[in-house]
């Protein structure tokens, strides 16, 4: 059920000069949806949407022989079902309110309810990515209760992750969903993406391997992608606070970050069409005599979603400790 969040009205300005210029609110960068497949299930379909998958055939090396048909391979297929939610929040707005701030409350009401939506998303996509069984320890742990502050996120790392995916034939990423749309995509040059904690860049930006995005922003396609800080080896960097991490759950409860790399493929999106995202007022009175004196009205959103990895070999986990 929505949490209804009550708005309380402003106490007057007394003796007091009014910045009517509202504070710019601390909003993450939010990532972690924009490297995977984005399907949207018809409307008035259902709310289960499958991924089916075909492994690759072996080599056929056997000579023919000749007049003799041979057995011939049998497709084998992998079916991955995913079922979309919904999730949503409100605020209520009060007559009594709206008459006395002197603040566009309804306007910054939206802004706020949008961030909480696209932080909610967010969130969701990040767990359920944090929960791949493609795992890499930092240093000589084996788990991530041996994870010490010291097993940090180094170029050797990133080297030994890359070798995984090259192992395992993941396909390099060369598109991401464009963020100003939020469903088409955008060109980029061929590499394996990172989402990694500011904590995590930290340590990796003190290596002479390391390459900063300013180092290179005028030669890779598409331009520098949102959040983006850097690269080292086949991988390009991108940073938010929004990165998993494992609150004390390392040795002698250090911190575990969570660094994601992702090839093409890892997982995908779903949504239901025309009903991925909506925002929904109601007016003062509009719930009858529910509200009687039209005391108050809301403003809401509503959003049908699921994320799905689709392939845990197309992705990877390192998880490490971080310079204290």
């Amino acid at each position: 059920m929505p949490v209804a969040i009550t708005t309380k009205s402003q106490v007057p300005n007394v003796n007091s000069y009014y910045d009517r210029t509202l504070l710019e609110r601390a909003v993450p960068l939010l990532l972690h949806g924009k490297f995977g497949q984005i399907r949207d299930i018809p409307k008035n379909n259902s709310d289960v949407i499958k991924f089916r998958k075909y492994s690759a055939l072996s080599a056929a090396t056997t000579p023919l022989t000749e007049g003799v048909t041979p057995n011939g391979s049998q497709l084998a297929v992998t079916d991955s079902y995913a079922t979309v939610a919904q999730y949503g929040d409100y605020v209520t707005l009060t007559d009594k309110l709206k008459m006395e701030t002197e603040d566009a409350v309804e306007t910054e009401a939206t802004q706020v309810l949008g961030e909480q939506a696209a932080l909610t998303l967010d969130t969701l996509t990040r767990d359920i990515l944090a929960a791949t069984t493609t795992i890499q320890y930092a240093s000589t742990a084996t788990q991530r209760t041996e994870i010490t502050a010291a097993m940090k996120l180094t170029v050797s790392e990133i080297r030994e992750a890359v070798r995984t995916m090259k192992n395992n034939k993941a396909k390099k990423i060369t598109s991401m969903v464009d963020a100003s749309s939020g469903y088409n995509t955008t060109p980029v040059d061929a590499c394996y993406v990172a989402i990694v904690h500011p904590n995590a860049t930290y340590d990796l930006k003190g290596d002479s391997a390391w390459v900063p995005v300013e180092k290179y922003a005028g030669s890779v396609r598409g331009g520098v992608m949102p959040g983006e800080v850097g690269k080292l080896d086949e991988v390009r960097f991108i940073e938010t606070t929004e990165a998993k991490v494992y609150t004390g759950g390392g040795l002698s409860s250090a911190d575990v970050y969570a660094t994601l790399i992702f090839g093409a493929n890892a997982y995908g999106v779903t949504r239901i069409s025309g009903e991925a995202m909506k925002t929904i007022r109601k007016q003062l009175g509009s719930a009858g005599t529910a509200d009687p004196l039209d005391q108050r009205s809301s403003i809401g959103w509503k959003a049908t979603y699921v994320t799905k990895i689709l392939d845990q070999l197309n992705m990877l986990k390192i998880e490490h400790g971080v310079t204290a």
